[in-house]
């Protein structure tokens, strides 16, 4: 036997085509024991192994670098490379042909124990033939496994790696399907309600607003880019309808439960296609919610806010900063405006007959739109006939066309019209099925109209912002030694009745039952009392007045 320094060196190169391959399969080391027999009946003394997980396409690889770096520094010892296939070394014939001449110019020689590589006309080849059909394989792989995806998603199952906010699970009759995963779906689902209706003005305020949340994925520097909230909102999968547009897909309905309804995806498209709004203020923080939203009642410009350093200790101000305004510059303790605003907001609190009343109203709406939801199927269903035959008209125009600008033109109409169709199906497949029921679905809007206060308490900027939005129809004015000025309130509050409303402008009604309602329930939606039908009218006449 010869001795071990005289032993013709040999590296081995393995490689499988992923990195779920190397952590969840043994092709590696499968491989990496092959060469080891075949070098061992070679007497070849293996110095190196090298791996990789990447597609075989691509003649650029880690493993595969590293490998030829050896080899040119021992390019004076020779050495020996196998590997366990031809397909273990490339999938396709431009790769193959660039490896074995970038091994041949290393010094190293190319050995196999499925194949024996030569240089004569006949062994390479045979050699090409095989780096062709494993081409080939590679190719014909891809081309089925796209097919495959392509025919579930159509059968309404995402195919992908699960979107934030959802992970897969095995669900009978579904195979893998997507579920809500927490708290990721929830705020996911308060991100686009909140965009789509206008709580949040822009991207910027729902950045803010995931910033916000703890269990929220940030970067090291504790942000959430801009970017990321677009690809949120560009993912129809979150209104349970896939589009792919690669293989040609649009909103195919999903078996998937949806965070939004589809109408409310539209809807954040909508908005972010409309003109754009002013950026929010990057100077709004905890401290200072009224900052821009109070105004100067002596000039009407927007105050400002900071804190003042003491001498042993740091003073919050609200100031106006306008130049030539007679009170420019002249602060007021943040104690002091934010408390009168407090009071402001206690005298908006409805009065209790009209906000019962007010209950009492919308579950009647409630119930009777449940109640014509038949009705309304049946009429969306003529609306989806005819958006099909305004489809397939343009599709006949599209045939009959000439210039590519009138095609563009026609194919964005009808993506638009698909766009409608869906919308369409998702309210007939959701007809008489809400989602919640009455006392879920109101509990959130009674409360804060009941005593907005209760909201504006929150520690989140969020959500005091949204009081101002919500409760105020303009900016209020601040008199400096005054106090506020007249507020313009919103529409719901002016229907309600706060407390600093006339008696005059409060229903009077003699002779029927008390307008004063008992305390309803919001967990079953029902009131323990309730008025006439004619005292509800006399009521609902007398606030549109």
């Amino acid at each position: 036997m010869r001795k071990e320094n005289t032993l013709t060196k040999a590296v081995i190169y393995c490689r499988v085509s992923s990195q779920k391959q190397k952590t969840e399969g043994d092709g590696l080391a499968s491989q990496e024991t092959r060469c080891r027999e075949y070098a061992s009946y070679k007497d070849y003394q293996v110095v190196n192994v090298f791996r990789d997980d990447i597609s075989g396409s691509s003649a650029s690889r880690p493993g595969m670098i590293d490998m030829l770096n050896f080899l040119k520094k021992n390019r004076t010892q020779g050495c020996i490379v196998l590997i366990d296939d031809i397909s273990r070394l490339a999938r396709g014939l431009e790769a193959h042909l660039q490896l074995r001449t970038a091994i041949s110019n290393a010094g190293g020689k190319l050995e196999s124990p499925s194949i024996e590589f030569g240089e004569d006309s006949d062994s390479i080849l045979v050699e090409n033939l095989l780096a062709s059909v494993s081409q080939h394989q590679r190719q014909k792989n891809r081309e089925q496994t796209v097919n495959r995806m392509r025919s579930r998603v159509m059968n309404g199952y995402w195919v992908f790696y699960p979107p934030l906010g959802y992970r897969y699970e095995r669900v009978a009759g579904h195979g893998k399907l997507l579920v809500r995963n927490e708290p990721y779906a929830t705020i996911i689902a308060d991100a686009l309600e909140g965009y789509a209706s206008g709580r949040f003005e822009t991207i910027t305020e729902v950045k803010r607003f995931l910033e916000a949340q703890p269990a929220w994925p940030k970067d090291v520097k504790g942000e959430v880019h801009v970017e990321r909230v677009a690809e949120m909102f560009d993912r129809s999968v979150y209104a349970a309808h896939i589009t792919v547009e690669d293989w040609g897909l649009n909103l195919i309905p999903a078996k998937h439960e949806p965070l939004v309804s589809l109408g409310t995806w539209k809807r954040v498209q909508e908005r972010r296609n409309e003109t754009a709004r002013v950026p929010a203020r990057k100077d709004l923080h905890e401290d200072f919610p009224l900052r821009g939203f109070v105004c100067c009642a002596s000039c009407g410009n927007p105050m400002t806010a900071c804190w003042s350093k003491g001498r042993s200790a740091r003073y919050a101000y609200y100031l106006c900063d306008t130049p030539k305004c007679p009170v420019s510059r002249k602060s007021i303790r943040k104690e002091k405006i934010e408390g009168d605003f407090e009071v402001l907001l206690r005298t908006l609190k409805p009065s209790e007959g009209l906000f019962h009343l007010a209950f009492e109203i919308f579950r009647d709406l409630w119930d009777a739109k449940l109640a014509s939801f038949d009705t309304q199927s049946v009429s969306v269903e003529n609306d989806i006939r005819l958006i099909e035959r305004k489809v397939d008209q343009l599709l006949e125009r599209i045939v009959d066309a000439t210039s590519d600008s009138v095609v563009v033109a026609y194919e964005k109409k009808i993506k638009e019209l698909q766009m409608q169709k869906a919308v369409l199906k998702d309210k007939i497949a959701h007809c008489g099925k809400p989602l919640q029921s009455f006392g879920e679905t109101y509990r959130t809007a009674f409360d804060f109209l009941a005593n907005p206060c209760k909201l504006w308490e929150s520690p989140r900027l969020e959500d005091r912002r949204a009081v101002l939005k919500l409760v105020f129809s303009e900016r209020l004015s601040y008199m400096r030694g005054e106090g506020y000025q007249t507020a313009q309130i919103s529409m719901p509050f002016k229907m309600l009745g706060g407390s600093n409303m006339s008696k005059e402008q409060m229903v009077r009604v003699v002779g029927v039952e008390p307008t004063l309602l008992s305390e309803p329930d919001f967990e079953s939606g029902a009131s323990t009392n309730s008025t006439t039908p004619a005292c509800e009218a006399l009521t609902v006449r007398r606030l549109y007045e």
